[in-house]
């Protein structure tokens, strides 16, 4: 059954932690989203209908996930950057000024709802990111807190990433996509190898369904390379870029790659990209792909 806006809230509001806990009252209130070992969280992407994301927030707590990646956009609002898009010079000059010191409590606030921070998603642009683009994601994560970041990015893009990434010892997940006929893009085993091999700390964000759309094998690719990923999306697809379906519909392994993960205990997030839209809204379609994983690896 579809929550009004009242109801959600109500909900969500009740299970936040009070705001000013101490550090192990904190601790003790977080949400444990780690099922059978395997650490399940989201990417605030899956809430995108969301303009606020403190909404956001609301509805991890809701749906009962510990653990999040956050988009760089929800980061910049939750520091108090102004709105108008990424071309506003208001945000630009905002950016300017922005320091380690303005998402540190993005983080608190993060912490106090009782999720775990994990990973910073900025997307760098092969065409369109500065030299000063790429030192302010590092900044922002390293005032974040976090040791990894996501990117959708290009292959060529690493040469830049390597050095910037080895300086700040934060590790820099290469999210891929099924665009096999665009050569500098990441889709293959082969073009993740040219990843990894141009800096130690460059790896894979593995998004499952994208790797399965593109037709490569998601289960082989994670035994060889587990070392290597920062971290995975799941969401279920078709081989043959035939696009995204309801979870266990599609022709993604996503039990399979689970199931490993329980059995050799790595500790690599698992985490929810909700790209369908539900009928009840997206709280009820993330909150369904919660209870596929639950069942997968009951």
């Amino acid at each position: 059954m579809a929550l009004t806006r009242r109801q959600f809230n109500a909900a969500a509001l009740s299970a936040v932690p009070v705001l000013g806990l101490s550090r192990r009252a904190r601790a003790q209130a977080r949400i444990n989203s780690r099922i059978a070992g395997v650490r399940i969280g989201a990417i605030t992407y899956s809430f995108r209908s969301m303009p606020d994301p403190n909404d956001i927030i609301r509805a991890y707590v809701t749906i009962g996930l510990g653990e999040m990646e956050l988009m760089s956009g929800d980061a910049e609002k939750l520091a108090g950057a102004p709105a108008g898009g990424r071309a506003s010079t208001a945000l630009r000059d905002w950016r300017a000024t922005a320091t380690e010191t303005t998402f540190a409590p993005v983080r608190k606030k993060i912490e106090d709802a009782g999720i775990a921070l994990t990973l910073l998603c900025y997307n760098m642009n092969v065409n369109s990111t500065t030299d000063a683009g790429i030192e302010y994601a590092f900044m922002m994560a390293r005032g974040l807190g976090v040791k990894m970041i996501s990117t959708s990015t290009q292959i060529s893009m690493a040469k830049r990433l390597a050095p910037v990434a080895e300086k700040y010892k934060i590790r820099v997940g290469f999210h891929g996509h099924d665009s096999t006929d665009q050569p500098d893009e990441v889709s293959t085993e082969e073009t993740f190898r040219r990843v990894f091999d141009t800096g130690a700390y460059l790896g894979a964000n593995l998004d499952i369904g994208h790797f399965v759309s593109a037709n490569g094998d998601p289960v082989d690719f994670l035994r060889k390379y587990h070392d290597r990923i920062t971290n995975l999306h799941l969401k279920d697809r078709q081989r043959n870029h035939l696009g995204n379906v309801p979870w266990g519909t599609g022709q993604t392994p996503i039990v399979e790659i689970l199931q490993m993960l329980k059995k050799e205990q790595w500790d690599i997030p698992a985490n929810i990209e909700y790209v369908l839209e539900d009928p009840d809204g997206v709280v009820a379609g993330v909150t369904k792909c919660l209870d596929y994983i639950k069942k997968a690896l009951a």
